[in-house]
């Protein structure tokens, strides 16, 4: 079968700091370790947003040195405590993310599957898969299932095709969501062929993962329309990332501009305790200031929940202050569960 321009391009990809020397003047010897450890892949279309280097695109998908000194958490949500079998991470009782991808069309910086995303021991089989949709079936209680990755929408439409309609047949699965960054990172994947085969799977929900007004372009509009136009219901997962889109004016113009693209935004991300990611992290005092500023400037539809995801598996919490009490550089965070937990946090500069 002929590759489709959106494979092709894949292809075309960055893989390589060496080569990416090619477009922009740094030292990319520095790099290769961190490329050793962490892979890079920067797709032609968004090595095309990046206008200069250290700008908030060129910081979400290039290899910088601090990622090698930063003593986070390889797992820091306990996926793996959470995971019953290699596909599936089953957190939440009527709820499990179903892991199906290994790969993605852009590796992010800042991602929480840092320790295992674009490396081999992300590839899952087919028997894997197959058992991740047996564990689904035999579990009444689940009625929501997130495909998840890497990024589903990089499979093939014929494999994507058949895990959905598996799944879509398991009777006690109400909806189905899907968490893919290629409206961001590759927007021509979203095609009409793929809308149309989505649409066979309703009610069916894609959150996506704008970080940044920049990369609200004319080709991500035009993905998102085609997923819209097909009765799919979007919305966005931001994180907030030191030096992308710490500030008010910043994030409020990526919401608006999102609406605007029928995308509501969803949650805003306070970042993981993920190893190899310190760099990005902001104080939570910073994130609530941004929240407490969109209010009134910014409509309600385009002020999403701003929540951290505890360690060890404790759960999404919203970060408003009567959830938070500081002492020093700790916070005690109240959990789902009843129990506090104590968050170190960032010092303001």
């Amino acid at each position: 079968m002929p590759q489709e321009d959106w494979q092709l391009a894949l292809k075309q990809s960055l893989t390589s700091v060496r080569h990416l020397a090619d477009y922009f003047e740094f030292d990319a010897s520095e790099l290769e370790t961190v490329e050793s450890r962490y892979p890079m892949r920067i797709s032609p279309y968004y090595l095309g947003l990046i206008e200069h280097v250290g700008d908030p695109i060129w910081k979400q998908c290039v290899p910088d040195i601090l990622e090698l000194e930063d003593s986070g958490l390889d797992d820091p949500l306990a996926e793996e405590d959470f995971s019953p079998t290699p596909a599936v991470i089953h957190r939440y009782p009527d709820r499990v993310i179903f892991l199906v991808s290994g790969s993605c069309a852009g590796y992010c910086r800042f991602c929480t599957r840092k320790r295992k995303v674009g490396c081999a021991d992300m590839a899952l089989s087919f028997r894997e898969l197959r058992d991740g949709i047996d564990y689904i079936a035999a579990n009444t209680q689940i009625r929501d299932v997130i495909f998840s990755g890497g990024d589903p929408l990089l499979l093939p439409d014929s494999v994507l095709q058949d895990l959905l309609a598996r799944v879509h047949a398991i009777p006690h699965v109400e909806i189905i969501r899907i968490g893919t960054r290629v409206p961001v990172t590759l927007p021509e994947r979203i095609t009409e062929r793929l809308c149309v085969l989505l649409k066979k799977f309703q009610p069916i929900y894609i959150n996506t993962h704008f970080n940044h007004p920049r990369e609200l372009t004319q080709q991500a509009r035009n993905a998102c329309s085609r997923l819209a136009d097909a009765g799919i219901v979007l919305g966005n997962q931001t994180v907030l990332l030191r030096g992308v889109n710490d500030h008010a004016d910043t994030i409020g113009e990526l919401f608006r501009g999102l609406l605007r693209m029928r995308v509501r935004p969803y949650y805003l991300h306070h970042m993981d305790l993920t190893r190899g990611t310190g760099h990005f992290r902001t104080s939570v005092k910073t994130g609530l200031q941004i929240m407490h500023s969109l209010r009134g400037p910014v409509s309600g539809l385009a002020s999403p929940h701003y929540v951290i995801d505890l360690p060890k598996g404790k759960g999404k919490v919203p970060l408003v202050p009567q959830y938070v009490k500081r002492k020093g550089e700790t916070l005690f965070i109240h959990a789902e569960d009843g129990s506090v937990v104590e968050y170190p946090d960032v010092v303001d500069d």
